[in-house]
């Protein structure tokens, strides 16, 4: 027989549990294709079932079967030739239990492995189809014995073959392992232990049949597990309190909120059908059922008018879930609160505590609060529907005060914005408004606003006098004389219901104290002339500033400006400008330019006139003079030759004013030799020359201060060498033996430890000649080699006066003292035992006795040894 591609069936039957889950292998199509190397792509023609490239049916989706077999057709299609086949299939319910005890049920089944067509069998025979294993369904917690059995898988070639058996798959040989096993020998699947639909839904294994050598007789078998529910979960809320609004007022029928619960059971099943109620609702005004919820879904909806925030702001409800549909009797249950805060709205509008409210302020004062507008709302405090809003609607036409809310104690603040006048308005009665931030809610029957009335009361206070105009304009000639009337400056006093006395006047400012004003009557006149060229006239106008004080309690005061403007009268003359100027002595080129300057002002100024005076009568024959403009003239030589030097020349100017005034100014000219570009070539020496009287005065008050440095130089070096000269003849430190320290107990490692020279000590008598010590102060504690005077003899360097003869008479008079000490005291050197390479120090010989020596000498050493010559060069007595 040929190979025919296709279904080898057109119709393919298979019973499939009623309850079927999402992803679930229901059975296997095969599809025979003569070419293995065509890709055939399967369809179906039912969404809720899906076909695997393998053939496998898969369920789309969890659900039940009806008790009518469910047919839909399978498609398959080469997708290199477009070519189609298609197979009806039509899946059966298994039946439902009937009620008979699980064990007499599950009756051991066989499966046997399908036949299939052998390569070396004889002929051609059409190739069987592989069986659709039915799903095995196994309930969960199950309580056993374990292992329960559950099929036997068998291959009908079991009778001429020794086979093995085997499972693979998770729950076999994958994780979780050693849920299912099978007996190799006799192909019994059994399960070891109970199951948990929660965790593992369905298995899916596979079968295998293999002989004695481990080769595959027989194509694997699918094979799946369905666990199937069992109700051992409770309904669990996803929040154990659950919070939600609702505004007051509602009407019945309006949304609060969603409470859910979750069920680890089969959704599908009535297990995890769960069913919600209220238990209970607290508090129970005005109704112990303002609330219902919807057993299914979970909202939670009102059911009764007289939700009221003032009354009653939050609602606990205890809800409850319950699966198996809401069965009291089987379902589990479980139970969460829900919180159910009334939220606020506008039903209430703010009232004012008074008809009217009282204030006073005194009068110019802004930015001061005058009166608080106390309002009292039962709605939530600091919401929309509680901040009060304060307007004004009659009784302020003019706008001077404003109402404020207060945040935090939501009072209205009258508040001033503009002064007030007493002596114009003494009482404001304001009418104001209160609203919220937000309009009444619908319904509601109050007004939408409360109204008072404001009586605000303005204070009389002393005000500052003030100018009037101010400032003050006055027009006047410069010129005027002191002691003249210039003009009466007078202010006025705002307060008319006060009883003061008169404003009294005094000076403020007055830059040029040209001025003085009346303290009574305000009249100023005068007290210098005013000049409107003065440095305190800026353009024509002079300003002085005047105080008004009254004697009201406290006292006020006010200023006021008067300004003067100045008109001009030609009283400045004109000058020369510059007032020095250069030429060459030569005729060409010696053009000087000149400008006329006049204080003055038009028509007192230019045009100037320029001519020089007939005398001295050198002016005009040595220069000449040319004007060039109204205010520029040009002076030049007459002569054809002027000796260099310096020229002051005349020039007499005169303004246009009427009056005509004008003066003759004097141009300091310095004439000097020039070279062919016309610079002159000794300017120097003219300069030097016209050296001018300041600058040879400041030359000698330069000279006249070095002079006196250098002399102040001299006496301090010179009183300094007389200092140090007289330092010098009182003290000499090196020969004043009472001036020096003399440490003889310096002791170190011992005598023969030290570098000393002690032949000094040894053989006194061998003194060297050269170390005898000039004539002069010397010490007396030394031995003297030679007769020398008693009385020491000083330098003849001079001394100072009175204090060298004091001195002198002191020492003469302690050289002369028979009581004072000689100088060769014992000296303690501190002897350490023997070795001493000094010897004995007991006397001044250690080599005799002491009778044998000579003390003699002791006559020349002076009065202070007097008394040691007595004891010991007497003689033997």
């Amino acid at each position: 027989m040929s190979c025919k591609t296709g279904f080898p069936e057109d119709v393919h039957s298979a019973v499939v549990s009623r309850s079927v889950h999402g992803g679930q292998p229901l059975l296997n199509v095969r599809f025979q294709s003569c070419d293995g190397n065509k890709k055939i792509h399967f369809g179906s023609s039912e969404p809720d079932f899906r076909v695997g490239e393998d053939g496998v049916i898969y369920a789309e989706r969890s659900f039940q079967l009806s008790a009518e077999p469910t047919e839909f057709v399978v498609s398959a299609q080469d997708k290199e030739t477009q070519q189609e086949w298609q197979m009806r299939v039509k899946l059966t319910p298994e039946p439902a239990f009937t009620g008979a005890s699980e064990k007499d049920q599950r009756k051991i089944e066989d499966i046997v492995f399908p036949r299939q067509q052998y390569k070396h069998s004889s002929p051609l025979k059409r190739q069987k189809r592989d069986w659709v294993i039915p799903p095995i369904n196994l309930p969960e917690n199950s309580k056993g014995p374990f292992p329960q059995e559950l099929v036997r898988i068998r291959s009908d070639r079991d009778k001429s073959l020794s086979l093995r058996y085997s499972v693979t798959g998770p729950g076999a040989d994958q994780p979780p392992t050693g849920i299912f096993i099978i007996n190799p020998i006799s192909g019994q699947l059994s399960v070891t232990k109970p199951l948990d639909r929660e965790q593992i839904a369905s298995f899916h294994l596979r079968a295998h049949a293999v002989d004695v050598n481990g080769n595959q007789v027989e194509n694997p078998i699918d094979i799946v597990i369905n666990v199937i529910d069992m109700n051992d979960n409770r309904p669990e809320f996803l929040h154990q309190v659950w919070n939600g609004t609702v505004p007051e007022g509602s009407k019945p029928g309006t949304y609060v909120m969603t409470v859910t619960a979750i069920d680890a059971d089969d959704p599908n099943t009535q297990n995890g059908m769960l069913r919600y109620r209220i238990l209970s609702q607290a508090p129970s005004s005005p109704s112990p059922n303002m609330f219902t919820i919807n057993n299914e879904t979970g909202d939670i909806i009102t059911v009764a008018a007289g939700l009221d925030r003032e009354k009653v702001q939050q609602y606990t409800l205890i809800i409850q879930a319950t699966d198996m549909e809401g069965n009291p009797t089987y379902g589990l249950s479980n139970t969460a609160t829900a919180v159910i805060a009334v939220t606020d709205v506008n039903d209430n509008p703010p009232e004012f505590t008074a008809m009217t409210f009282y204030g006073e302020v005194p009068e110019n004062r802004v930015d001061v609060i005058v009166a608080n507008l106390t309002v009292t709302d039962k709605d939530q405090p600091h919401t929309p529907a509680w901040n009060a809003m304060y307007r004004m609607t009659g009784g302020d036409p003019t706008g001077r005060f404003t109402i404020l809310t207060d945040p935090n104690s939501n009072d209205g603040l009258v508040t001033v914005v503009k002064p007030i006048d007493f002596e114009t308005n003494r009482l404001f009665v304001l009418t104001v408004a209160a609203e919220n931030q937000v309009p009444l809610a619908k319904g509601i029957q109050h007004p939408p606003q409360s109204t008072a009335t404001v009586s605000i009361t303005v204070i009389d206070v002393n005000e500052s006098p003030y100018f009037a105009p101010n400032p003050k304009l006055v027009r006047q000639e410069e010129g005027l004389l002191a002691g003249s009337m210039l003009a009466t400056f007078t202010a006025q006093d705002p307060d008319r219901y006060m009883q003061q006395t008169s404003l009294r006047y005094s000076k403020v400012s007055d830059p040029a104290n040209w001025l003085k004003i009346d303290p009574v009557n305000g009249q100023i006149t005068t007290t210098a002339v005013l000049d409107r060229e003065s440095i305190y006239v800026q353009n024509n106008m002079y300003n002085a500033t005047f105080l008004a004080s009254d004697n009201g309690i406290p006292p006020m005061s006010g200023t006021g400006t008067l300004q003067i403007y100045l008109l001009d009268i030609n009283d400045n003359a004109p000058q020369v400008h510059p007032k020095e100027a250069t030429t060459c002595e030569t005729l060409q080129p010696n053009a000087i330019n000149i400008t006329a300057v006049d204080p003055d002002i038009d028509p007192n100024a230019g045009p100037f006139a320029f001519e020089l005076p007939d005398t001295p009568a050198s002016i005009k024959r040595n220069w000449t003079i040319v004007r060039i403009s109204g205010d520029h003239a040009q002076l030049s030589l007459r002569i054809r030759f002027l000796e260099a030097g310096i020229y002051d020349v005349p020039i007499v100017i005169t303004d246009s004013g009427n009056p005509h005034a004008s003066s003759t100014s004097l141009l300091k000219v310095k004439v000097c030799q020039c070279d062919l570009n016309g610079d002159c070539t000794d300017v120097d020496r003219i300069v030097g020359a016209g050296l001018g009287t300041g600058a040879i005065i400041a030359i000698l008050l330069c000279i006249i201060i070095l002079l006196i440095l250098v002399l102040m130089f001299v006496v301090w070096m010179k009183r300094r060498d007389k200092e140090r000269q007289a330092k010098q003849l009182l003290i000499d430190p090196e020969d004043d033996v009472r001036d020096n320290i003399l440490k003889y107990d310096e002791e170190g490692g011992g005598e023969e430890d030290q570098d000393y020279d002690l032949s000094q000590l040894q053989q006194p008598d061998t003194v060297e000649p050269d170390a005898i010590k000039p004539v002069g102060i010397r010490r007396l504690d030394e031995r003297p080699i030679h007769a020398e005077p008693q009385y020491p003899v000083r330098s003849a360097a001079p001394h100072p006066g009175d204090i060298g003869d004091f001195i002198n008479e002191g020492l003469k008079a302690a050289d002369n003292d028979p009581t004072a000490p000689p100088y060769d005291s014992l000296l303690v050197f501190d002897y350490e035992g023997s070795g001493s390479t000094a010897g004995s120090l007991s006397s001044l010989n250690s080599s005799s006795s002491g009778g044998e020596q000579d003390y003699d000498y002791l006559n020349d050493w002076g009065p202070r040894f007097k008394k040691l010559a007595d004891m010991y060069g007497g003689g033997d007595d």
